[in-house]
């Protein structure tokens, strides 16, 4: 291979085995090798060079119209990058991939080798090899001298799993003619705000339709951490964490500093509301035997330019709150319900204050918590309509989202000449919805039932155990594919965020099927010491993603399960349809048939009763047995 003649390449060559494994491996090092940072240039020339990579393909030889570059965003426009590998019918599997990385700015004096594997390789060896170490600078530098971990920007993240997706293909077409169909994605701006994602969502049902194709599951391909010996990192994702970015405007009444009694104090008011917020673990949500994090406060203050002697009149506090099943309504509910108890809280203990400094018996000021559909509505019946949408229509130039909306905010309280104290509610990002796969639904049970099998292949063959999890916990491109809201949630996101481009639109015809998350795995994730654990990534991943394939469009797979489990070492892709297997196989008869599908259904029945239990519930059949880890963006 090319990349041993670098610096580092040798151990690179040596980090993975097999022909298989070598081809997965060079198509990682070239997507790598195509710096596309979220944002930049590179990000927007990529997809050029990734479709010119598919059609020089083999598999794709014949028929080069089948890659597509779809327009996502951006200026110049970032493009989907789309391969259609067809077998026999319309049954397909979607495997989807983005391939921006975050700015690689963060190896400073290795920069200009963070996009080169090899001699990135070596630099960071020397550099740890020459001065003293911390607990997890030197945990790297054991990885790296394993030779089972390989370093460069976006190699975890996720470039290795779209060569995995890309080797998959490359088996499918070269298993022979099979059914079904594969169709591999690669998206942009995942690290920003999934603009990519969410356009291939809104043009899939046209490519469907023009393509005659029912999509019937997906397979993100998106990588996780482990800081262990990767058992939790080899997973399978039944769903994936939601989140919003709830915000309250907390509008109080100025006073001088003098005069305390004369207003009324926005920081108390958000010191109440931020104390029944902060990490209460009673706010976090549940699925299955996980839990999701506290809501906890991003970013908060009352953001004045200067000194000034008067008591603020606006305190913002933004907080991120992840959700396993809470849908947007009742999370919004919660939090209105925790805003009026802080409010009240507040204004009961500025009583008591000024009764004790003064006194003074006094009625407390009205106050109110309101959504921004409400305040919104305020302004529309003070101003207009056309008043309204001016705000809304001619944001403040901010590329934080929390800041925009935060701008946005000020703008309609001072229009709605709201007074405090008062408290605005509202949502300050996109929304990234969770999902999960219902068994109780064909599609998800069909979708369980082949990985599944091809899990305890792969563990017969190999050895490697691949576990069921609950929920990816990092927020991703799996929250738009084949995932869609439900019209209630929608309105009441749409409703209440003043940042109309972080709306996200969901069409009428959006289409609906089962995905899980199955990637790599790896150490510290946008950071410096960014590493791939290679074996998994460039041997094990694609032969599970090909198996997965092959019982995904198997009809009656318990015969083959059988086989090749008692043949170990044979590839999975290379039962072709006229192999001696197949030939057996035809010679069953009507009776071996129909026990051999009663055994798939029994099957499937089984693994469907397992996975409705909590992952820890799974040990039964050794399908959980990992370690919690965390995988964030």
């Amino acid at each position: 291979m090319a990349n041993e003649e670098q610096p580092g390449g040798s151990q690179i060559g040596r980090a993975v085995q097999g022909k298989n494994a070598a081809r997965c491996l060079d198509h990682a090092l070239r997507l790598v090798e195509w710096a596309s940072e979220t944002g930049t240039p590179g990000e927007a020339a990529f997809g050029e060079k990734a479709a010119a990579l598919l059609r020089g393909l083999p598999c794709f030889a014949d028929h080069p119209e089948r890659v597509r570059l779809i327009g996502s965003h951006g200026d110049p426009q970032r493009q989907i990058v789309v391969g259609l590998l067809r077998g026999a019918g319309r049954r397909t599997l979607v495997l989807a991939g983005h391939y921006d990385v975050v700015s690689a700015a963060n190896y400073r004096d290795l920069a200009d080798l963070a996009f080169s594997p090899g001699p990135l390789l070596a630099a960071l060896r020397q550099d740890l090899a020459s001065r003293p170490l911390s607990a997890a600078e030197e945990k790297a530098r054991a990885d790296f001298e394993s030779g089972d971990f390989l370093p460069g920007r976006g190699l975890l993240d996720m470039k290795s799993g779209i060569a995995a997706g890309i080797t998959t293909l490359e088996n499918f077409a070269g298993a022979g003619a099979a059914e079904g169909n594969l169709l591999l994605v690669m998206t942009p701006d995942e690290e920003a705000s999934s603009q990519g994602m969410r356009a291939f969502r809104d043009i899939l049902p046209e490519l469907a339709r023009e393509w005659d194709l029912e999509i019937a599951g997906g397979i993100n391909l998106d990588a996780t951490s482990d800081q262990g010996d990767g058992a939790g990192g080899r997973a399978i994702y039944k769903g994936t964490i939601g989140k919003l970015l709830p915000f309250a405007m907390v509008v109080g009444k100025p006073s001088h500093a003098s005069y305390p009694f004369d207003g009324a104090s926005a920081h108390l008011i958000a010191a109440h509301l931020m104390t029944a917020m902060e990490t209460n673990p009673d706010l976090c949500d549940r699925g299955g035997a996980e839990v999701s994090p506290p809501p906890i406060c991003l970013d908060g203050g009352d953001f004045r330019a200067g000194y000034d002697v008067t008591t603020p009149e606006q305190v913002w506090l933004a907080f991120n709150w992840l959700s396993h099943s809470r849908s947007p309504s009742a999370l919004m509910a919660q939090f209105h319900s925790l805003a009026e108890n802080a409010l009240a809280a507040a204004m009961a203990a500025f009583a008591r204050n000024r009764h004790a400094f003064t006194g003074e018996v006094a009625e407390p000021d009205p106050s109110r918590v309101l959504t921004v559909a409400e305040l919104m509505g305020l302004v529309a019946a003070r101003e207009g309509q056309a008043a309204l949408e001016e705000i809304l229509e001619t944001p403040p130039a901010h590329d934080n989202p929390l800041a925009l909306s935060r701008a946005l905010c000020t703008r309609l309280v001072a229009r709605a000449g709201l007074n405090g104290p008062a408290i605005v509610l509202g949502f300050g990002s996109l929304h990234y919805p969770h999902s999960h796969l219902d068994p109780d639904r064909t599609d998800d049970a069909a979708l369980i039932s082949a990985i599944e099998t091809a899990r305890q292949e792969i563990f017969a063959a190999t050895g490697v155990e691949i576990c069921w999890r609950d929920t990816f916990v990092g927020i991703s491109d799996m929250s738009f594919l084949g995932n869609v809201p439900a019209p209630e949630d929608a309105r009441i996101v749409a409703e209440n965020t003043p940042a109309r481009r972080y709306i996200d639109h969901v069409p009428d015809n959006a289409l609906r099927f089962p995905v899980v998350n199955i990637g790599p795995w790896g150490r510290e994730y946008h950071q410096r010491l960014e590493r791939v654990h290679a074996p998994y990534a460039f041997e094990t991943l694609p032969d599970f993603l090909t198996a997965i394939v092959a019982r995904f469009f198997d009809r009656d797979s318990d015969a083959q399960v059988g086989r090749r489990c008692r043949a170990p070492h044979r590839p999975l892709w290379t039962m072709s349809r006229n192999s001696p297997d197949r030939n057996a196989e035809s010679s069953l008869s009507a009776g071996q048939a129909s026990r051999q599908r009663s055994g798939s259904a029994a099957r499937a029945r089984e693994i469907r009763d397992d996975l409705r239990r909590p992952s820890g519930a799974l040990t039964r059949r050794g399908l959980n047995k990992a370690e919690p880890f965390v995988r964030m963006h």
